[in-house]
């Protein structure tokens, strides 16, 4: 399973790897992009059965052109016969582009430029960037099964690209506490990106800390490697923080935040909402298919609009908690158990595909 140290897809990939090392599943955790750091290395050493090799290999989305990406593929495979692995789960489409393997090939779309851009300009992709889609259309068309983590996603997915494919949706999950010890809510809003990408909204955030009553902490990295940057003036800034600190900030936090522009899941509100996190979403298709009946919504282009739904909880004890345990209640959809089930019927189809065999007779033949 590919993977990266730079954003949500991490989170996703490691909590994967547990879920499939419970399953009885090996796991090789291939790294690309910036290497991971330590505390990220220790998350990997400390699952059951799974193993992370860090390859000098660029990520699509930080590449200058496609010459860039040209040996990815290959090494992937080359890992992959090193280590005797039966199926490769790719976490960026563009990976599958020209893959020559007799193994079967899952490729997830988490997120990807073309759907990014199409999300926050509503404009033809800009010419120097269309080698990326045409990447990610071969991955696409090389693949035995594509998911995306939401429906929203797999129809924007749909609308950038000409691959007619069918798209599974197979919704991201963490594991739940072993004991709900609930920690008492505290009065400030929290929020969680990576705050360099413009998607994540980091300056609708800083404007709405100005507006309210309550303080707001922001955590994520600011700087990208990239190069893209965001100073927050008004929101605490926390930074990068190790994944058990930023829990317990969700633990404790009144309410939670995300005004994303983009977004394909939103890992974090998930992580916020088993917390029995109050939420505060943007008004996005993604959010509202995933946390509907659960979240307040507020439109993500009009600060106000976001502070006075922010506000409103802040000063009403009752809705909040209320709130709270609805967006825990909805949490309970997105468990490893109801994860593996999709994923599983994935994987079946990508073997089923990649030998020819209809899935009676790949049963028989097991």
């Amino acid at each position: 399973m590919t993977t990266d140290a730079v954003g949500g897809v991490w989170r996703y990939s490691v909590d994967l790897a547990g879920s499939l090392n419970e399953a009885g599943i090996e796991v090789v955790l291939a790294c690309l992009g910036p290497a991971p750091s330590e505390d990220k290395r220790r998350e990997v050493e400390a699952l059951k059965a799974t193993r992370l090799v860090a390859l000098d290999l660029p990520l699509d989305w930080m590449a200058d052109g496609p010459e860039a990406l040209d040996g990815v593929p290959s090494r992937l495979v080359a890992l992959a016969d090193e280590t005797g692995a039966d199926l490769l789960h790719l976490n960026l489409p563009s990976q599958a582009a020209g893959m020559e393997t007799a193994r079967p090939v899952v490729v997830v779309s988490h997120s990807c430029v073309v759907t990014w851009w199409a999300a926050m300009r509503g404009e033809p992709l800009p010419s120097e960037w269309t080698w990326q889609r045409d990447l990610n259309e071969a991955g696409f068309a090389r693949a035995d099964a594509v998911i995306a983590p939401s429906r929203a996603h797999a129809a924007a997915l749909g609308a950038a690209y000409a691959s007619t494919r069918p798209v599974r949706t197979v919704p991201n999950a963490i594991t739940p506490p072993a004991q709900k010890r609930r920690s008492p809510k505290q009065p400030f809003v929290f929020a969680a990106a990576r705050w360099w990408d413009e998607s994540k909204n980091a300056a609708l955030l800083d404007a709405v800390a100005v507006e309210i009553s309550w303080p707001v902490k922001a955590a994520g990295a600011c700087r990208g490697d990239n190069g893209q940057s965001f100073a927050f003036a008004h929101a605490a800034a926390l930074g990068e923080r190790p994944f058990a600190e930023t829990k317990a900030l969700m633990a404790a936090a009144g309410i939670f935040v995300s005004p994303s522009l983009y977004e394909p899941f939103g890992l974090a509100v998930l992580e916020a909402a088993t917390a029995g996190a109050a939420l505060v979403l943007a008004d996005n298709a993604t959010y509202r298919e995933l946390w509907g009946g659960a979240a307040r919504f507020a439109d993500p282009r009009d600060p106000a609009a976001f502070a006075r739904e922010v506000e409103a909880l802040a000063n009403d004890t009752a809705a909040r908690s209320l709130l709270g345990a609805l967006a825990e209640e909805r949490a309970q959809r997105f468990t490893p158990a109801r994860q593996l089930d999709v994923l599983f019927a994935a994987y079946r189809t990508a073997a089923v595909d990649r030998s020819g065999l209809s899935l009676g007779a790949a049963q028989a033949a097991e």
